[in-house]
């Protein structure tokens, strides 16, 4: 898959610097000009892990080299200095009455309510955080909790668990299975370090009681658009052509600008090696010939969830994906991992792929 930037479209949270493109570039060559030098010069259409990937991870002993690059979509460096966000135009997405400007949209310690009716009251720590350590957990997990591809979706999940991984965040039990930075799960440990119980009791609680809902269409394929990574999920490239698919689960957002303006009523779309749902739901339903342990033993008979085990129906499936290779590696661990790991013992990377693309297939 080819990751590249885009000075329109590539998320920049707060801090994180950005470039530009030449205007004389841009216009003889389009929108998307600056994307395919990227590609080329920095070497991004070699698939798998780069030798600089490998390097780092055997350098972090504790973590495995050969995770997949593409599970982690994560733009290519650039530098220059920090972006100033406009803080006066006034921006809209479809369905909402409300406007933010797009510094306020980049701003960590308020999340974007585009659809204040469509959950509950937002406690203080999930609307506001608390500077300058706690950020708003809405700004990632989205008001609602319907979390993005980047994120876990934490509506409706229950609140002893949610509890359980802000402390396996905080001990170091739980990280992320990629071997280099990975913004958004370091966000999270960060969080973790400094909210105190009362915030995290309170942030589990508003998001148990808000209503899970399903956000991704599940495409079954051989060939995808050529893509470039846009905030931490694939973007088509207008014009690009397509390429094989191969073993991957890639998930686009389908409307980027409505993803980098963090509306969190917009619906994504994975595609999944053709046959990923049939054999997805021979392993969830019987583990495939004593593959593993079917999925419905603990997590029930719709991946529902049951009592303290969480929910995987409707949930993004490359965060489901990201999170069964971290129980393979070790990486995600703590009490509510421990039953997981003779789970994906012998799964490879295509099991999980379609595992994940049938759990992410069903209603919340």
């Amino acid at each position: 898959m080819r990751h590249a930037g885009s000075t329109r479209l590539l998320v920049r949270e707060k801090a994180v610097e950005a470039t530009s493109v030449p205007a004389a570039l841009a216009r003889v060559f389009g929108r998307y000009a600056f994307l395919f030098i990227v590609m080329l010069t920095t070497g991004v259409f070699r698939p798998g892990v780069t030798r600089a990937e490998v390097a780092e991870s055997a350098a972090n002993s504790h973590q495995p080299a050969g995770i997949p690059s593409w599970v982690f979509p994560v733009g290519p460096p650039v530098a220059g200095a920090a972006t100033e966000y406009d803080r006066i135009k006034p921006l809209r997405i479809p369905h909402s009455n409300v406007t933010f400007t797009a510094a306020q949209l980049r701003d960590l310690f308020a999340a974007p309510d585009w659809h204040p009716e469509a959950h509950s009251a937002m406690p203080a720590v999930v609307a506001r955080g608390r500077t300058p350590d706690v950020y708003a957990c809405g700004y990632c997990h989205t008001p609602g909790g319907q979390g993005r591809p980047e994120n876990a979706s934490l509506a409706g999940l229950p609140a002893p668990y949610i509890i359980q991984q802000l402390h396996d965040f905080k001990s170091g039990v739980r990280r992320s299975a990629w071997p280099g930075p990975y913004r958004p799960t370091d966000l999270m440990i960060h969080v973790a370090k400094y909210a105190t119980d009362d915030e995290v009791a309170s942030a589990a609680r508003y998001f148990s009681q808000q209503k899970p809902k399903s956000h991704v269409s599940i495409l079954e394929r051989k060939r995808v658009p050529g893509a470039a990574v846009v905030g931490f999920v694939y973007a088509a490239i207008r014009g690009a052509p397509e390429e094989p698919l191969g073993a991957r689960l890639l998930e686009f957002a389908p409307d980027p600008e409505r993803h980098e303006n963090r509306d969190e009523a917009m619906q994504y779309v994975a595609y999944a090696p053709i046959g990923s749902l049939r054999r997805g739901r021979s392993i969830s339903s019987s583990g495939a010939n004593g593959l593993t342990v079917g999925c419905v033993t603990c997590h029930g008979a719709n991946l529902q969830g049951v009592g303290l085990v969480p929910r995987l129906a409707g949930r993004s499936p490359s965060y489901l994906l990201r999170q069964l290779l971290a129980f393979q590696t070790g990486t995600r661990g703590g009490p509510a991992a421990q039953p997981m790991v003779p789970v994906v013992a012998k799964l490879r990377i295509t099991n999980m792929i379609d595992v994940a693309a049938y759990a992410a297939s069903l209603p919340p």
